[in-house]
């Protein structure tokens, strides 16, 4: 895969940033920081400027996050309650865990959604609750557009400074990746153990 997302940044700059960054933003499991570090490392050697890229995958990060944010949107609490109500006994979720759900993102939802935009899979996913919140839009896009700035800066900035061996920075940032994965699938089995704890009490 990584070659493939080289030769389309080497083949069509910054649209291929700004594209492939949009696609990671829907499909996670495609490696942003593969695309941010090669991205930054080819300011040094081809006509791409550091700005450039920025500004590119920012804009490639909003176009995705927002698509999700439409989904989440459309989505919204009332089907929600609907899922719920047909496979709630096999999810173990009612609709009173969705009402709390959705208070809580009402309450700190614009601060998750900026800390979420620097954390490996959850950068993407989190824009779909935002949604499904109905977080208005304009707080969505300022909290997303501020979090993406800094992952991507840093990302950025790391691939322009390391030039030839930006391929480490991206070894780096894949067990810092695999540390989050862990923990999210930890806390997945604690929060479904208590469900399932509080469900036969």
């Amino acid at each position: 895969m990584e070659k493939w997302l080289i030769g389309i940044m080497e083949e069509f700059g910054y649209t291929g940033v700004m594209f492939l960054i949009a696609l990671e933003n829907i499909f996670p499991p495609i490696p942003s920081e593969v695309i941010l570090t090669f991205a930054g490392f080819m300011t040094a050697s081809t006509n791409l400027t550091i700005t450039g890229v920025i500004l590119a995958s920012t804009m490639g990060s909003l176009l995705g996050a927002v698509l999700l944010y439409g989904i989440g949107l459309q989505l919204g609490v009332k089907k929600l309650e609907r899922i719920v109500d047909q496979w709630g006994y096999l999810l173990r979720v009612t609709k009173k865990d969705i009402y709390k759900a959705d208070s809580w993102f009402d309450r700190y939802g614009a601060w998750t959604v900026l800390f979420c935009r620097v954390i490996p899979l959850l950068r993407s996913l989190i824009s779909i609750p935002a949604g499904i919140s109905g977080m208005r839009f304009r707080k969505f896009l300022l909290f997303t557009t501020i979090g993406t700035l800094i992952w991507n800066t840093i990302l950025v900035y790391l691939g322009a400074s390391v030039g030839a061996s930006w391929e480490e920075i991206v070894e780096y940032i894949d067990v810092y990746s695999k540390f989050i994965y862990i923990f999210l699938l930890l806390i997945s089995v604690i929060l479904l153990f208590v469900l399932v704890l509080r469900k036969r009490k």
